[in-house]
Formats: C-alpha cells, structure tokens, sequence
C-alpha cells in the first residue's frame, strides 16, 4: 500500500460518490489505513460536496463507514 494521505484518500471517496460509488469499499479502507498510520480516529467530510447532504443522507454514509471500522464527522 502506498503512503496514502487523509486528504488524498478523502478526495478520491468524494470522487467516487460522485461516480455511483465506485470502489467506496476500496477507498474506506486506504483510509481507514491513513488515519492509522496518522494515529486519528475519525476522518471529516464537508457536506456540501456529497451528492446528498441532507441529513439522511449524512447518516447513511456515517452508518455505512461505521459499519467498516471509520468514524466521520462533518464540517460545519
């Protein structure tokens, strides 16, 4: 695995949500690794750049993160 950064790995999720989700589960798990080898524990999103930011669509994409082992927050 190369040396992935938070914000690299952040954008490439942006990306593929953009794109149908495309390799999410790929992406969930380099970062996952990033906030590792970082020593974080939770990784922030900004709202206004996913595809549904309302607040459903906020819970979904916590709860399927969750769900593989990544905490996230939103920015105000």
């Amino acid at each position: 695995m190369s040396d992935d950064t938070i914000a690299a790995v952040t954008e490439d999720i942006y990306k593929s949500l953009e794109h149908d989700n495309e390799d999410i589960d790929r992406h969930i798990a380099r970062l996952k690794q990033a906030l590792a080898a970082a020593g974080r524990d939770q990784a922030a999103f900004d709202p206004a750049r996913l595809p549904q930011s309302n607040r459903s669509g906020r819970k979904t994409m916590q709860s399927y993160f969750r769900q593989r082992g990544v905490k996230i927050v939103f920015e105000s």
